[in-house]
């Protein structure tokens, strides 16, 4: 099996280690600048790998080097990685915004680069590790590269894709509203209906079941047959009851967040086939409403 150096030891690359030594690979050094937690990854894998303090490139041999720094650092490390090495390497950089033209140094050098994202939300390593099953990754670069890193997918029981690369700062937008940005909704959610009298814990507790219902219906339906609520069937009378209660008890941002995503939902609506007279009088009441919080 192929042996791998990750550059980078944070979320992601600790995730990558475990995930990639669980399926066969070597994994032979970790770099990071803290070597603790890289020692803490390294410890989780029966054929210990080296650890290496950053910018300790010299002796790394390994068939594919993954840099899971972050987006700032991975053209130096490039550069780096691209001046008196021996070897053919495969170099993949995990950025999701970044396309693999980040990595031209080692382009130039002659090795085989591109970039591999995995879609998916990882926020410890060791949880990681097992949430790349059944998941998309997002791949680019270079035929050769973009073979390899297809293999490694596969390896890891997940899913590849291709974009073209000028498009991968968008396909990272979409990424992070789908997972950073819910999250930050969803934190909304829980502060708006922790004013009803709930405790914060109790008011996750109870939109939980809300929010796996929603998902299990946009697996199965476009999100215009998805939605559900007042904005579906553009019932104006409920949103003026929901805007009245919103901004005697919640900040100005949120009362904001929550008319900015009225409007897509009578968008939605709209799609849906909702007669549209009424979707434009509750849009027209939505639009007055954000304009006086300005």
């Amino acid at each position: 099996m192929r042996t791998v150096s990750i550059i980078g030891v944070g979320r992601m690359g600790g995730a990558l280690a475990l995930a990639l030594s669980a399926k066969g690979y070597t994994i032979e050094n970790l770099v990071s600048r803290d070597l603790q937690k890289a020692a803490r990854i390294a410890d989780l894998i029966g054929t210990r790998p080296n650890v290496l303090d950053a910018g300790d490139y010299a002796h790394i041999t390994s068939e594919i080097i993954l840099i899971t720094t972050q987006d700032t650092e991975i053209a130096a490390v490039a550069h780096e990685l691209s001046t008196g090495r021996s070897g053919d390497p495969v170099v993949f950089h995990t950025s999701g915004s970044l396309s693999s033209a980040v990595l031209d140094a080692l382009k130039t050098a002659g090795r085989r680069t591109g970039s591999l994202h995995p879609l998916i939300s990882i926020s410890d390593p060791e949880l990681g590790a097992e949430r790349f099953i059944g998941g998309y990754f997002c791949v680019e670069g270079m035929p050769g590269a973009v073979e390899v890193a297809r293999e490694i997918v596969a390896d890891l029981g997940g899913k590849a894709f291709t974009i073209e690369s000028r498009f991968k700062a968008l396909y990272h937008a979409a990424a992070l509203i789908t997972a950073g940005h819910v999250t930050a909704l969803m934190d909304v959610a829980f502060e708006t209906m922790s004013k009803c009298g709930l405790t914060a814990e109790e008011a996750r507790e109870v939109l939980m079941p809300l929010i796996r219902s929603t998902v299990g219906n946009l697996e199965v339906q476009p999100p215009e047959r998805a939605l559900t609520g007042t904005f579906a069937r553009a019932d104006g009378e409920t949103f003026e009851r929901h805007l009245g209660s919103l901004k005697e008890n919640m900040t100005g941002d949120i009362v904001e967040i929550y008319l900015q995503l009225a409007l897509r939902s009578l968008h939605l609506a709209e799609r849906n086939g909702v007669e549209m007279g009424q979707v434009e009088r509750l849009r027209e009441k939505v639009l007055m409403a954000k304009s006086g919080i300005r």
